[in-house]
């Protein structure tokens, strides 16, 4: 998960499983920024990435080009590794 995704999750209301993915966190540095190591179910990580929906903009709120492509690798780094099932 990029770190850009990452600090706005935290500061988001989560419900207790995904706050627990985000406490086992493993931080690892990557040029300018970081990356975490969240280990969870893919439900999780799908619901993760449904409260980090307004980083794509919408709803009035700005959008911020760096957060919009964080959000978008994490949410193609998810659907390679968990995809929907049918």
């Amino acid at each position: 998960m990029p770190g850009k995704v990452a600090d706005v999750l935290r500061a988001a209301g989560l419900e207790p499983a995904e706050r627990a993915a985000l406490d086992q966190e493993a931080t690892v540095r990557r040029g300018q920024g970081y990356t975490l190591r969240v280990t969870a179910v893919p439900a999780v990580h799908r619901q993760l990435l449904t409260r980090c929906q307004p980083l794509d903009g919408g709803q009035g709120v700005p959008t911020v080009p760096a957060q919009r492509k964080a959000r978008r690798e994490y949410e193609n780094r998810v659907s390679a590794h968990a995809p929907i099932g049918p």
